[in-house]
């Protein structure tokens, strides 16, 4: 959760401070963690609707059935929006009722695994006293933007307006989509830079091993990973593949004046949301944010405004990958192995960096493009995707044994990454399967999908 000290609410006036912000989150390598995100959606078993908010059979009636674990309730005005635990975890909505599970800062791969374990039986309990599935897939399969709902959290009506002032598809991005995403620790500037260039390179192959969004309203979209394809138009001052990561000079200071750059939406004082939309923090710096004449930001005004960005990679206090549709649960397990295997060994690491060094900015932005729609089929160069991924996962295989973070019976973290070997081995990704079963046992029709591959 952002940091709610007295040190996080005192005015700031300078860049520097924010830098320093960003230098703060470097940790010595055995204090590394990795912290997974997974998103959901929920729906009515009779009719595969999704949930509103309120009813016995809402969005609200799952939060406070999922209170008997033990989670504590996070309130805005009268509204139940969010839970959370004392390790940090905390459960939280989506725009059109998305659950997500934000885990806990974690040492290893099997301790994510357990915790998101946890969290889906704990959340099936609840559920199936109420009638309500779930679904881990990167785009709402069936219904149309007009048949899904809006929770009742502030930002999200001041982002529901401004979204399609610089967009097509960014009312798609907040209620239609769901991700899973790790986070992972720095322990220096150059290592920040060094991670930040590898996972940002290498963004759509992941993309490409989790497609898992081939269909929109019913119907195919002509997409493998079409939750990929909605952020090449959701809005470019905030989305994409930060070319500048790649050049000469780039680091904290750097990524701090691309985020002066992004517009803000909102400022939050007392309980509500300030319409900021379209503003500058550089102006608020000043004490001259025509939302908020006269005063200065806090650090937890920053930490808010790092969340709205949404590029490939972002960097907060740690690094986020973004790229993967959501999916079942070893796969949910797998994202975490993957990025843990290729970023926190240093021989993988530097080896994923040979890798890819030399591709250009033109041949990422090509690659990042085509994913969406032909995933592991993707051509690169005189090769594929599908064949690069094969070769970045056995970087990750050898990262994590090097790590050799063993469990309880005496098991690596490799095992995690099986699941995505056998995707790219075969390369046929998730929605190629869902393709199938549509085209043929399911003739036509998307519904089944939501008993045959809920939770």
């Amino acid at each position: 959760m952002p940091d709610q000290s007295k040190a996080a609410l005192e005015p700031i006036t300078d860049k520097r401070t924010l830098v320093e912000h960003l230098e703060a989150g470097c940790k010595p390598p055995e204090n590394w963690r990795i912290g997974t995100e997974h998103e959901k959606f929920a729906y009515h078993l009779d009719d595969f609707r999704p949930l509103e908010y309120e009813g016995e059979r809402g969005i609200r009636a799952i939060l406070e059935g999922l209170r008997q674990f033990g989670w504590e309730p996070v309130f805005e005005g009268d509204k139940l929006i969010a839970l959370t635990l004392a390790d940090g975890a905390s459960v939280t909505l989506e725009p059109a009722g998305q659950l997500e599970l934000s885990g806990a800062a974690l040492e290893t791969i099997h301790q994510t695994c357990l915790e998101v374990g946890t969290h889906l039986k704990q959340v099936k309990s609840v559920a199936s006293e109420l009638g309500i599935g779930l679904v881990g897939l990167g785009y709402q399969p069936k219904w149309p933007l007009a048949d899904l709902p809006w929770m009742p959290k502030g930002r999200y009506g001041i982002m529901r307006d401004y979204m399609p002032k610089k967009g097509t598809l960014g009312l798609e991005m907040m209620q239609a989509t769901c991700t899973v995403q790790v986070n992972l620790d720095y322990c220096s500037e150059q290592k920040m830079v060094e991670m930040f260039r590898v996972s940002l390179a290498l963004q759509p192959i992941a993309t490409a091993l989790w497609a898992n969004s081939p269909f929109k309203e019913g119907r195919p979209s002509g997409f493998l990973s079409y939750r990929s394809h909605i952020w090449t138009d959701t809005d470019p001052d905030r989305c994409g593949t930060l070319p500048f990561v790649f050049e000469d000079g780039f680091g904290f200071e750097r990524y701090v004046d691309y985020m002066l750059d992004v517009p803000m939406y909102f400022v939050y004082r007392d309980g509500a949301y300030i319409d900021a939309s379209g503003q500058s923090f550089r102006d608020f710096l000043a004490g001259e944010l025509p939302a908020y004449s006269g005063q200065h930001p806090t650090l937890k005004d920053w930490e808010d405004h790092l969340t709205t960005a949404f590029p490939e990679v972002r960097l907060k206090q740690y690094l986020e990958m973004r790229g993967a549709d959501g999916g079942p649960w070893n796969r949910l397990c797998a994202l975490p192995a993957f990025w843990t295997g290729l970023l926190y060994d240093t021989e993988a690491r530097e080896a994923a960096w040979d890798m890819v060094k030399d591709w250009s900015a033109e041949e990422r932005d090509s690659m990042r493009a085509e994913v969406p729609r032909l995933a592991l089929n993707t051509p690169f160069r005189n090769t594929s995707v599908g064949d690069i991924a094969l070769d970045v996962l056995e970087l990750a295989h050898d990262g994590l044994q090097r790590r050799a973070r063993l469990d309880g019976v005496g098991l690596n973290e490799t095992h995690f990454l099986n699941p995505l070997f056998q995707i790219a081995e075969s390369g046929y990704t998730p929605a190629e399967e869902l393709l199938a079963a549509y085209d043929r046992r399911w003739r036509g029709s998307v519904d089944p999908v939501f008993l045959e591959y809920a939770y």
